[in-house]
């Protein structure tokens, strides 16, 4: 009953998808701006952080949709830019690190555009399956950098030639200008989609000079679970958010305990080069040269006109800890890493102050953009278009649950191969291949995940549940068997800093 239940929503979806193409009469140029490592709750009008301005990420959320539950199938850039672009799970199209090679006649949504006479352009950070920043399929135009880039003076790949930018160029901005440079050479009736793929706001946090040190004085908001495993209370910085739920400290995987005086934690972080509240603050100032880019984007489009014709998303290709867990960075399958920030800004399409409570992945960006330009999603794709929700309509069997999987890296192996199922209530995680705990959270009324129930009596037939449907997940989608990559690795310490 349980595969039959999640096939059923399958065809319902792609039977509803099939209906929504062309239901507007307007052609619509489309863009993607996407950040990297950008948490849910860092945006101004979230209220996480005091003092955080990201006045044009907030102008978004009040003019146009903010979706409030968006999640990555996984919290790792090459895995979750893959499943954004082909609009599938990484143990389908098997890049399910940060090493592994693209797969031959692996094909992109902007492809599709492409066929149906869309220019298209693609600015930034690729970082998927190739190390030297060459032109891939689907854009018509290609600025982009080699690995991850750097954040000052870069060398960008144009079309296919590199080229040194100039002494003290900011990576953020650059990007913005030669998108608004190529969207000026642009014939005025021709739809186009534009992909501005920014390499902020990733470690280490470098922000533009213009905003170095204003966030000197911002006060650190830490979360209540930082603190959990903590041996020293002398490692304790900032004010921790009030909680007065659950704790558990039983609970905790055996991992993550160990991880915590490590790259990836709080009491080791990057080898101790950096101190926590520094970090912090430094994510915040970088953040502001992005929301800027924003700006800029929505602010051509209405100087030219577009605006009317032209749905602006802004997403982050995953979510980000700072201390939850005790742990810094992404991969694992909590709150803060799954989830990521998700706008829609189109007006006369999107009404002001929509929110979108219903829950949408990365594997839904493409279906949706094709949605909008009126391209029959693809077969291949195993996401669906969400368009309807930005116009507050329902959509007949929409999913009601997420999955996730994050698969171990030789670079990394603290961090385990994960994967989970998370509903509007519950999550639970299996930690695949080691001796350790599961985990099962209540998020109404432990939205902290401090309160592990996996050993609790009353919590076993949801925790039995739930396992049953992730395994009938991966059986469904084809992933049961965990696709490995022959990849030869170079040192640990060439990784820049072992974030990416």
């Amino acid at each position: 009953m349980r595969k039959v239940r999640t096939i059923g929503f399958l065809v319902l979806c792609c039977w509803h998808v099939a209906t929504l193409a062309q239901t507007h009469d307007k052609t619509y140029n489309v863009v993607l701006i996407l950040s990297d490592d950008h948490r849910f709750d860092f945006m101004g009008f979230m209220g996480k952080v005091p003092g955080l301005e990201t006045p044009f990420m907030d102008r978004m959320a009040r003019e146009g949709a903010h979706l409030e539950n968006a999640f990555v199938s996984t919290a790792l850039c090459s895995p979750s830019r893959a499943s954004i672009l082909t609009g599938q799970y990484a143990h389908t199209h098997t890049i399910v690190d940060n090493n592994a090679p693209l797969p031959e006649g692996l094909t992109f949504f902007p492809q599709y555009m492409q066929e149906e006479g869309y220019k298209t352009g693609f600015f930034g950070k690729w970082h998927m399956g190739n190390k030297d920043g060459n032109p891939q399929p689907g854009f018509d135009q290609w600025v982009s950098f080699r690995d991850q880039g750097v954040y000052y003076s870069p060398t960008f790949n144009i079309n296919g030639t590199e080229k040194k930018q100039p002494e003290g160029s900011y990576t953020t901005d650059l990007l913005t200008d030669y998108a608004l440079d190529w969207l000026n050479t642009l014939d005025g009736d021709q739809p186009f989609f534009l992909y501005l793929s920014h390499k902020g706001v990733h470690a280490e946090f470098n922000p533009a000079e213009r905003h170095r040190g204003s966030y000197k004085d911002m006060p650190i908001v830490c979360p209540p679970s930082m603190y959990l495993t903590a041996a020293d209370s002398s490692t304790r910085v900032g004010v921790e958010t009030p909680y007065d739920g659950p704790v558990n400290l039983d609970g905790i995987p055996d991992w993550v305990r160990k991880q915590r005086y490590s790259w990836h934690g709080v009491d080791h972080m990057y080898d101790g080069e950096i101190a926590f509240a520094d970090f912090y603050r430094q994510y915040c100032e970088t953040l502001r040269s992005v929301d800027e880019s924003v700006g800029s984007v929505i602010a051509w489009l209405e100087e030219h006109g577009l605006a009317e014709n032209t749905l602006v998303f802004y997403m982050g290709d995953n979510g980000f800890l700072f201390g939850e867990q005790g742990l810094i960075d992404k991969r694992n399958a909590y709150e803060a890493s799954m989830r990521v920030p998700l706008l829609a800004w189109a007006p006369g399409f999107i009404e002001p102050h929509t929110r979108v409570e219903q829950m949408v992945m990365n594997v839904d960006i493409g279906p949706t953009i094709l949605d909008i330009a009126g391209i029959a999603a693809p077969e291949q794709m195993q996401g669906h278009s969400f368009l309807p929700l930005l116009q507050g309509k329902p959509i007949t069997g929409w999913r009601d649950r997420v999955f996730y999987e994050y698969y171990w890296e030789w670079a990394f192996p603290q961090t385990p191969t994960v994967f989970a199922i998370r509903t509007d209530r519950y999550k639970y995680i299996f930690n695949q291949g080691l001796w350790d705990t599961n985990e099962l959270y209540d998020l109404q009324t432990d939205p902290h995940e401090m309160n592990n129930l996996i050993r609790d009596p009353k919590s076993q037939e949801m925790a039995g549940q739930l396992k049953r449907e992730l395994w009938d997940w991966l059986e469904s989608t084809g992933g049961l068997q965990i696709p490995l990559k022959k990849i030869y690795q170079k040192r640990i310490d060439h990784l820049y800093r072992g974030t990416y």
